[in-house]
């Protein structure tokens, strides 16, 4: 049997790095795409494309006739990520993303199967509070989306085609990717960082928040590689999470003993407004331990204080509904992994010193 290869893009990404990583070593033949060439894909092809560039992305994915597989993690998102989950250029270009990269590749390749990434979104989380646990058999939300137009882009091509699809919705991503607009964990270590280097506690930054989900990128990647074989999971949609629940304030003293700090009180604060103020600080910091991290902040976390922030709520002064939502379809499909997310956050955290992006322990 000829050797299966997949496209991953979004390939600089927190999905795209991890699902690179994982179906090297399951043996497959990868093929990774983004701007920038990301670390640790050694053994993969990289092909550096814009997927706005629809000359570009004839050119390059019309001439990939051996690939079988797509995982489509690319997102394109402004730099005011929040209000710009509801702009529609914002939609309309991660629609013509797709289209720019799969009708030249669905063309000239044998295709037997792609995943897409949607997310809790699809909910509406950005937009109100949903009944829990949310299940993909709802209708959907009714709102705009790109996850709507991207889906709608592959089901009205899909009938009597050789390939299948299947969409996964994750929570709250956890993971490794420098300059990730979706990444969390580097933008709460940088804060950490500025309290321990003037010898305070780690401040819990958050208000009153709500009960809510993690998935680790390693968890997801091996997901995507399951639903590439998995008959159950073709046209199907997952919501797909570690397997149990968290409160950022209730996991903060985990956070705090694995970058070697000890808890602080709740002090609510912005962490888009206020690190880009400390970034000398932040690069006095990198140049002090010797760090790989950009001193550059932007450089660092994109626009992922942001996230931090809408996870974090500061401005909340009681707790919210919970962002819970359902995992039994994908359990019942056959994909049964999980993660303590404690663990997952020890574990990224480790990671992230042993790279020498966050000052040691």
């Amino acid at each position: 049997m000829s050797q299966k290869k997949v496209v991953v893009s979004g390939a600089s990404g927190l999905v795209g790095n991890a699902a690179i990583r994982h179906f090297l070593a399951e043996g497959w033949s990868v093929v990774g795409v983004s701007r920038r060439k990301p670390e640790g894909i050694a053994n993969a092809t990289h092909v550096s494309v814009d997927l706005r560039d629809a000359e570009r992305c004839r050119e390059v994915f019309g001439a990939l006739t051996d690939v079988t597989h797509l995982c489509y993690a690319a997102v394109w998102e402004k730099p005011n990520l929040i209000e710009g989950w509801r702009d529609r250029e914002q939609m309309e270009t991660n629609l013509a993303m797709l289209r720019n990269l799969f009708e030249p590749l669905e063309a000239a390749a044998r295709l037997e199967h792609v995943s897409l990434l949607q997310g809790t979104k699809a909910y509406g989380v950005h937009i109100e509070p949903f009944p829990v646990p949310a299940r993909e058999r709802w209708p959907r939300h009714p709102h705009e989306n790109f996850y709507w137009l991207q889906e709608d882009f592959l089901r009205e091509r899909q009938p009597g085609k050789a390939w299948n699809f299947i969409i996964f919705r994750p929570q709250l991503i956890f993971g490794e990717a420098v300059r990730g607009n979706l990444n969390v964990l580097p933008a709460i270590g940088v804060y950490a960082a500025l309290l321990k280097e003037r010898g305070e506690p780690l401040y819990y930054p958050g208000g009153a928040s709500f009960v809510f989900e993690a998935v680790d990128t390693d968890l997801l990647a091996h997901a995507l590689r399951w639903a590439a074989e998995a008959p159950d999971a073709r046209g199907e949609t997952f919501n797909i999470t570690n397997g149990d629940v968290f409160h950022f304030e209730n996991v903060w003293p985990v956070i705090a003993e694995a970058l070697g700090m000890q808890p602080g009180p709740r002090q609510p604060v912005h962490l888009a407004e206020e690190l880009p103020k400390r970034e000398a600080e932040w690069a006095a910091i990198v140049a002090k331990y010797g760090l790989r991290a950009p001193t550059s902040l932007h450089d660092f976390l994109g626009e992922s204080a942001q996230l931090a922030d809408f996870s974090l709520l500061p401005d909340s002064q009681e707790a919210l509904p919970p962002v819970i939502v359902s995992t039994i379809k994908l359990r019942q499909a056959g994909f049964h992994e999980c993660m303590d997310t404690e663990d997952m956050l020890r574990k990224w955290i480790r990671h992230y010193q042993a790279q020498r992006l966050l000052p040691p322990r």
